[in-house]
């Protein structure tokens, strides 16, 4: 099966139950140095002026790092956002990246959350340490076979509604056939789209496991590799309607084209 997963590594120099956007339930508490290449995407607030997490992201190169493109909407400025890179903790330690420029993937908005990928500029690059490292991702055109385990990691809600967690933590979850997936979306009161460009995982007619709010933009791992970017759900770890990340194997060639 990892036969399956070729790679390419981007190892360049320097460089409502009907829950939407920002979606660890069912996980258990984890540090920075497991998964070094995921940062916290902080917002700041236009009225208080403070920063707060609310999405993630995962780093390509030094100045580079991929999220959701919900988490970078077009109206909002890149100098309200950040990322917090080699910390194991929600707001506080590690170093900080401020934003330059976001590139959302142009199908955004076209049909529901279909392209709902961003590659994030920094304004200058962050310095590489044991917990801050670039990843990998899926190459282009690569199918994801069900039933592949799969981790989600992050600083997103420990339940529905709940609280965001303080520390970083991660849940191991199972990848859910496409169609199947697709059509149980469809018998919603209001029907969502799952495309071909989209991962579904959980623990199917289960449930309990799952990203939840405030892990947006931040990765769904096979292994150390970053195969999809939390994008949206049914709540969250719902056992009829699993989460649903963004494939990043679809969006390679136009990843690679905007870092190198």
């Amino acid at each position: 099966m990892a036969a399956q997963l070729m790679l390419l590594t981007l190892a360049l120099v320097a460089g409502s139950a009907y829950t939407l956007p920002s979606r660890i339930v069912g996980g258990e508490l984890t540090t920075i140095d497991k998964y070094p290449s995921i940062v916290a995407v902080e917002f700041q607030s236009i009225w208080a002026g403070s920063w707060s997490q609310s999405c993630a992201a995962n780093i390509l190169t030094s100045r580079y790092v991929l999220s959701a493109a919900h988490c970078f909407a077009s109206n909002v400025g890149s100098h309200l956002r950040r990322v917090r890179a080699g910390s194991s903790y929600r707001n506080t330690g590690g170093i900080i990246g401020y934003v330059d420029a976001y590139f959302n993937h142009p199908t955004y908005g076209s049909n529901g959350y279909d392209g709902d990928i961003s590659v994030i500029r920094l304004i200058g690059g962050l310095e590489y340490s044991p917990v801050v490292k670039p990843g990998t991702i899926v190459a282009q055109g690569v199918s994801i076979p069900d039933g592949l385990p799969v981790v989600h990691a992050g600083w997103g809600t420990t339940s529905q509604g709940g609280s965001l967690s303080s520390q970083l933590r991660d849940v191991t979850i199972y990848t859910i056939n496409n169609e199947l997936c697709a059509a149980r979306y469809l018998t919603l009161p209001w029907p969502l789209v799952v495309t071909e460009n989209m991962i579904c995982a959980g623990i199917l007619d289960v449930g309990g496991k799952d990203a939840c709010q405030g892990d947006s933009g931040g990765p769904l791992y096979y292994g150390e590799i970053l195969v999809g970017v939390v994008s949206w759900g049914h709540g969250c770890a719902n056992a009829t309607f699993p989460g649903v990340s963004t494939a990043v194997s679809p969006y390679n060639d136009w990843i690679v084209s905007l870092v190198i």
